[in-house]
C-alpha cells in the first residue's frame, strides 16, 4: 500500500516556483485540498497526514536539498515505520515533455539527483514514482541552471494543470492501485 508520498523539491522561498520543485507543489496541493498543514517531522522533513477513503497517507517534503533527498526519505520511513513497498515519490523529469505525467512501479534515476539519492540510501530501485515533464533543456543551457529556473509565464497554466493531474494520479494510486493508474495517466 503506497501511503508514504514524498514530493521532491528544495526548501526555501528562492526555489518555490522552480522546475525542480514540482514534487513539493503536488504534495502542497494535496495538503491544501484536505485543509492540512505541514509540521516538522523527526528528521529533515515536514509532513502532514491526510485521509483518502478509509486510509491515512503521509505527505512528506524533505528539508534536505534535492541531492540529499534520500536521507530525509529514510528518516520518514523510519519515523512512520514504513517500508519501501509503501513509498511513492513525486518529482520533475527533464526527459519528459512539459505537461506529461509518467507513473512507474520502479526504475533507475534517469539522471535525477533526488531519485539517485533515494536509490543510493535505500540500495534499491524498487519504489514507485510519479514523474512530471518539465521539458527539454534548451540548447547550450546548463541542466542544473535549467531545473532551478522558475517556469516561464507561458508555461504556468500547463504546469498547474499537470500538478493537479499528478495529485489526482496519487489519489488514484491509493484507491485503485498503480496498475490502474498507469493505464489511466500514462497516456
Amino acid at each position: 500500500m503506497l501511503n508514504l508520498i514524498v514530493g521532491l523539491g528544495n526548501p526555501g522561498e528562492r526555489y518555490k516556483n522552480t522546475r525542480h520543485n514540482l514534487g513539493y507543489r503536488v504534495v502542497n496541493f494535496l495538503a491544501e485540498q484536505n485543509k492540512k498543514d505541514f509540521k516538522p517531522g523527526k528528521g529533515d522533513f515536514l509532513f502532514c497526514e491526510i485521509q483518502i477513503k478509509e486510509g491515512i497517507i503521509y505527505l512528506i517534503k524533505p528539508l534536505t536539498f534535492m541531492n540529499s533527498s534520500g536521507v530525509a526519505v529514510v528518516e520518514a520511513m523510519d519515523n512512520f515505520n514504513l517500508g519501501i513497498e509503501n513509498l511513492l515519490v513525486v518529482c520533475d523529469d527533464v526527459n519528459l515533455p512539459l505537461g506529461k505525467i509518467r507513473i512507474r512501479e520502479k526504475g533507475t534515476d534517469g539522471g535525477h539527483k533526488g531519485l539517485g539519492s533515494i536509490i543510493y540510501q535505500l540500495d534499491s530501485i524498487d519504489f514507485a514514482r510519479v514523474r512530471m515533464g518539465i521539458g527539454d533543456v534548451p540548447e547550450r543551457a546548463d541542466l542544473e541552471e535549467f531545473v532551478l529556473e522558475d517556469f516561464k509565464e507561458e508555461e504556468k497554466e500547463k504546469v498547474d494543470q499537470m500538478a493537479e493531474k499528478a495529485a489526482q494520479a496519487v489519489e488514484n494510486i491509493w484507491v485503485n492501485g498503480i496498475e490502474d493508474s498507469m493505464s489511466q495517466f500514462n497516456v
